[in-house]
């Protein structure tokens, strides 16, 4: 549902808007955050949900997460602004979990059920039902029914209809789920498993209730700048186009000066270093023979995903510093006395901003969608914008990175160059589900001698949880960017 202005998505930007409005604007912070779930639902009939109270509880979990804090339980009193005073800070650290379900906002989807709908024929042949091997199809009333007490959901039933009359319905989260992260709770409500969860941020997006979310840093980012302290903002290679067609880079590092951002660098810097470190790499280590395969690491899911389900891949991992950490290393050297934010589509960099090893090097990190709202608070257009600043850190490789399949490209573009005697095999993978199988070969011997990029979203990070626009847009923004790069390479 990227890139279609849904409801789901206005409620969303109107919650990013309005938490940055507290941290530019308010004198009486507690009293005008309990304001805000009637100033985002202001009629006095619902629009979307069965009553405005519903609506208006969704909005304040939705707000608490924007702050930064957890969802209150369901039962036990907590007050809407309970541990705001704790947030009011210029430098928080993301607390797990990061993605979150809010009870009250989800619909208790079907988790796997198969149903006949009015295109049913009423067919002789029935191959429904002579296919379906426990017996659960007969017809009632002239049409097939399904006893889902006897159904096992093999779908052998679906397959063979003529007339495409059985529907699959299943859980829109737990679909996009590739690692069956999605749960249920007592009450049928989906709930995410923790010890499974890697934080790509996929259910968030597939959810039409707007039931899932995660937390923001915005309140916080905010209040670094106001404290005055110098606050450098390094943005992601996707950042093209997701701010309007009209908005060039230069004018999108302008809007960023305009909020109060010291300096803004390219991500894409620490994609060239790590294009030719991981080139090098793979020369040395799997080329060789030392190591039968290598796995790229700037995806924080795909790593962790790596880790949690194939432990014996470990150290097949690249130790290469991740384009995020490697550009906030270089600001701080050349800015010792600078902030990081890094400003990104990814949901899972905020997990990884937040690991002990990190925390030193990134200090925040917010979405394409956050910003958004801080650009509405702010009453910044960058479309407007008339002054340019210059973008031309990176080369073309670097800013590849942002689409599936740019890292491994970009490495094997390195070892082209610069090791033109090796053979190179690259694989890559993009989504959960894909990923999971290609570690599953590579574990089974049938990757050995390949550079293997893993992207938990399909379609690449320009198909990360906090995108703006359609992945289309997003491919073509990004290959005119790489286009326009005076320097196509880093060596």
């Amino acid at each position: 549902m990227r890139g279609i202005d849904t409801p789901v998505r206005k409620i969303r930007r109107e919650v990013f808007k309005e938490i940055a409005n507290l941290a530019y604007h308010s004198e009486n912070l507690i009293g005008d955050m309990e304001a805000l779930p009637y100033k985002i639902i202001q009629t006095d009939s619902p629009k979307y949900r069965e009553s405005i109270y519903r609506e208006r509880a969704i909005v304040r979990e939705q707000l608490r997460l924007a702050m930064g804090l957890s969802l209150r339980p369901e039962h036990v009193p907590v007050h809407l602004t309970q541990g705001l005073k704790e947030s009011d800070i210029d430098e928080k650290y993301y607390e797990p979990p990061l993605m979150q379900v809010i009870p009250s906002a989800c619909n208790c989807c079907p988790e796997n059920d198969y149903k006949i709908t009015e295109r049913c024929m009423g067919c002789v042949a029935h191959p429904c039902r002579e296919v379906c091997p426990k017996g659960a199809i007969s017809m009632v009333n002239g049409k097939s029914y399904i006893d889902q007490e006897k159904c096992i959901r093999c779908g052998k039933c679906k397959a063979i209809c003529p007339y495409d009359a059985i529907s699959h319905q299943v859980r829109p989260c737990s679909a996009a789920c590739g690692v069956g992260a999605i749960e249920s709770d007592e009450l049928g409500r989906a709930a995410i498993d923790e010890e499974k969860c890697v934080s790509c941020g996929m259910c968030m997006v597939s959810c039409p209730f707007g039931a899932i979310a995660d937390k923001s840093q915005i309140f916080q980012l905010i209040r670094a700048i106001q404290s005055g302290r110098k606050i450098i903002a390094q943005v992601a290679p996707a950042f093209v186009g997701q701010f309007g067609p009209k908005v060039t880079p230069g004018k999108f590092k302008t809007a960023l000066k305009q909020l109060g951002f010291a300096d803004v660098y390219e991500t894409a810097i620490g994609a060239d270093l790590g294009a030719m470190a991981e080139a090098e790499h793979y020369v040395e280590e799997v080329a060789t023979g030392k190591l039968p395969f290598l796995l790229t690491s700037c995806c924080p899911s795909w790593s962790v995903l790596a880790k949690k389900y194939f432990p014996e891949t470990i150290d097949k991992i690249s130790n290469e510093l991740t384009p995020m950490v490697a550009t906030a290393r270089i600001i701080k050297e050349e800015n010792p006395d600078a902030s990081v934010v890094f400003i990104g589509p990814c949901a899972s960099k905020k997990l990884e901003a937040s690991r002990r090893s990190v925390r030193s090097d990134v200090d925040f990190v917010i979405t394409f969608e956050e910003l958004s709202g801080m650009f509405e608070a702010k009453g910044i257009d960058p479309e407007t914008i008339e002054s340019e600043t210059p973008v031309e850190d990176a080369t073309a490789i670097g800013r590849g990175y942002g689409v599936a399949g740019g890292v491994a490209g970009a490495i094997e573009k390195c070892i082209r160059q610069t090791h033109p005697e090796v053979d190179v095999m690259i694989e890559h993978a993009e989504g959960l589900a894909e990923c999971k199988k290609m570690l599953l070969l590579a574990k089974a011997g049938r990757k050995d001698g390949c550079l293997i990029e893993g992207m938990a979203c399909p379609g690449g990070c320009i198909a990360g949880a906090g995108t703006n626009i359609a992945l289309n847009q997003a491919i073509k923004e990004i290959n005119n960017f790489k286009a326009a790069s005076p320097r196509k390479m880093p060596l």
